[in-house]
């Protein structure tokens, strides 16, 4: 078997020459712990790994000599609470900069509402400089080291991050991997000609090849991007542009691209970016025959990036962007050989699609076989948990799933397309439909939360149920994200065309502006809250407690239970606008004593009736110990 090289140590000298000895040795201590690491994540991809790998840590030494004084003592902390994310306190909350606030200064100023909710991680959406013109909402960017001009600066973000620090709150940020804007600079230069910039792509000269990956590509924006690929002048070819004709996808198997996304993490990082959500990870590496998603060669590239950042900034966490199957899912956070090693963070789309379907079908069935289906995932790591995000909802039920309880998986996609855009009779809802893919039949919705739960039509049960919703996410036991204005009951935008940019893109529906002063009269806010202050007194809620989700009694009544070594937590969650039973020998069977039960949002024990069931209210959530 063949060794491994050690560590570069003495590559790094010149970069640590300046840095006070206890540092030095903290550096290569760190060096010496993450070798591994990115070394095993580079192997078998770049032809001379050790040379790549060895850039990287000389960029880690470099960056970890500039970060300041503060940001190193949060890596000192974070080193001795690294479960901070995973913590049962620990909320968050996700915004665009420009609808929540004026700017970045606007958010700083803004930011004792978000500690006063009690947010600990708030996701600024995309921050960085995109393209002129269609930009794909700010995911075409084009200079990742410049702020956004309306936004702020480089150094506004800096000063943001400094007083979100002081006020215990993480800033994460977009970094999107899968592709540049055609007005980056990298792509600027390959189109005037220069061989290595042209190699950051993937160009091609004619048809031939790209016809090939063709056959298995799937179109993610079949309305307004069909195809994969795009003709481009200049280059005299055509390049691979998964998501828009001007996002152009960056060549991976290139150690050069590698090497620039070293940098770029290292330098975001040193203003003071703590989480970085990985964008469209899922698409990084391509391979003639399949999808082009989910590739092996991805976790492996996640792993040797996020070594290198534990090297200069422990601190930082990574969030996976994948919004894919349950099988490639649990990838992200690393199985096998990347075990624990890949991202710390990641979505749990699932959970969201399934909430829509159980509020509409009324049904449990399907969510309980669904999610039961996950795979297990490192005790390290944490799901993001959400109802809404600022992307439309695509009905992600998987057919094996659909079939497995009896259901026709097309017609019950069909089902929750009509449902949530009003079109079936009885729908509370109000929502749009983003993306009608005529072969398919897919069909995508938008919508706020406040207006797909009922509120916009007055439905009297429509809080009810929105509090529900956020009752499963909060009692999940990931780190729960809450949607800027859904605190607040917000609704669908009516106004969102007026805007030329956004004409075309029905998400603007759910992304209205925050109105200042933020006031709820819905009765949503003092409910959330209500959740809030009972989830922060349940250890059993820490993230590295697995969610098990239970057959069902009633099959309107979803089971979660999570066996914390203080004892058990059930949460039951009646999803119909009936009453329904709990049977108490179901809390029997997890360990829970009837009599002596507690239910942490009703604040009191467990009423147990003559019928020796549990019976909960419409739209009501049980957390029991």
């Amino acid at each position: 078997m063949q060794s491994r090289p050690a560590a570069p140590l003495p590559a790094c000298a010149a970069a640590l020459a300046g840095a006070p000895a206890h540092r030095r040795e903290l550096f290569e201590d760190r060096v010496e712990r993450w070798w591994p690491d990115l070394l095993d994540g580079l192997d078998g991809i770049y032809p001379d790994p050790v040379a790549t790998a060895t850039r990287a840590v000389v960029s880690a030494a470099h960056a970890f000599t500039e970060r300041a004084d503060d940001l190193h003592r949060l890596d000192l902390r974070r080193g001795l609470r690294p479960d901070w994310f995973q913590q049962p306190s620990m909320l968050g909350y996700a915004a665009y900069a420009d609808r929540f606030a004026d700017g970045l200064a606007g958010v700083a100023e803004r930011s004792s509402y978000l500690s006063d909710l009690g947010v600990g991680y708030l996701h600024l959406m995309p921050l960085l400089e995109p393209r002129e013109g269609p930009n794909d909402g700010g995911y075409a960017v084009a200079d990742y080291r410049a702020v956004r001009k309306d936004l702020g600066t480089m150094d506004d973000l800096r000063t943001l991050t400094e007083v979100l620090r002081q006020r215990g709150i993480s800033l994460c940020l977009d970094l999107v991997l899968n592709h540049v804007a055609d007005q980056h600079e990298w792509a600027v230069r390959a189109r005037a000609g220069e061989q290595r910039y042209r190699d950051y792509f993937y160009v091609f000269g004619d048809r031939e090849v790209p016809d090939q990956y063709e056959r298995t590509l799937p179109e993610v924006f079949p309305d307004f991007a069909p195809g994969n690929f795009t003709w481009d002048d200049d280059l005299d070819g055509w390049v691979w542009t998964t998501f828009n004709a001007y996002q152009w996808d960056v060549a991976w198997s290139n150690p050069e691209v590698f090497c620039e996304y070293v940098d770029i993490v290292l330098e975001l990082a040193n203003h003071g970016v703590e989480v970085f959500r990985l964008d469209a990870i899922a698409f990084l590496w391509k391979r003639l025959g399949t999808t082009c998603q989910n590739q092996p060669e991805v976790h492996a590239l996640t792993q040797a990036l996020r070594a290198v950042a534990r090297m200069a900034c422990p601190a930082v966490v990574f969030k996976a962007e994948a919004i894919v199957g349950p099988q490639d899912l649990v990838h992200y956070l690393g199985k096998g050989r990347h075990h624990a090693k890949v991202s710390d963070l990641a979505y749990h789309n699932g959970l969201m699609v399934h909430i829509w379907s159980m509020l509409a079908s009324r049904d449990v069935r399907l969510a309980t076989h669904a999610l039961q289906q996950l795979p297990p995932v490192p005790a390290t790591t944490a799901w993001i948990t959400y109802v809404r995000c600022h992307d439309d909802i695509g009905w992600a039920v998987d057919d094996a799933d659909a079939r497995a309880v009896g259901l026709d998986p097309f017609a019950h996609r069909t089902f929750l397309a009509d449902f949530y855009s009003g079109e079936f009779p009885g729908s509370f809802a109000h929502g749009l439909v983003f993306q009608h893919n005529e072969e398919t039949g897919d069909r995508r919705i938008s919508g706020s939360l406040a207006s797909l739960a009922g509120l916009e039509a007055g439905d009297p049960l429509a809080v009810s149920r929105i509090l529900l919703a956020h009752a499963i996410v909060l009692g999940w036991g990931g780190l729960p994200v809450i949607w800027m204005g859904d605190e607040l009951g917000l609704l669908n935008d009516p106004d969102w065309a007026q805007e030329p940019a956004h004409a075309d893109d029905n998400r603007w529906v759910h992304r209205p502006r925050m109105p200042w002063p933020a006031r709820d009269t819905t009765g949503v806010d003092a409910g959330l809250r209500r959740l809030l202050a009972a989830r922060r007194s349940l250890e059993h809620l820490h993230a590295s407690v697995p969610a098990e989700v239970l057959a069902p009694s009633d099959p309107g009544v979803l089971l979660v239970l999570r066996d914390h070594p203080l004892g058990p937590m059930l949460g039951a969650y009646n999803m119909t606008d009936e009453h329904r039973p709990l049977p108490a020998e179901r809390l029997t069977d997890v360990g829970l004593d009837p009599a002596a039960c507690v239910d942490h949002l009703g604040g009191g024990p467990v009423t147990v009736h003559d019928d020796g069931r549990v019976w909960l209210p419409p739209y009501t959530a049980l957390w029991l110990t």
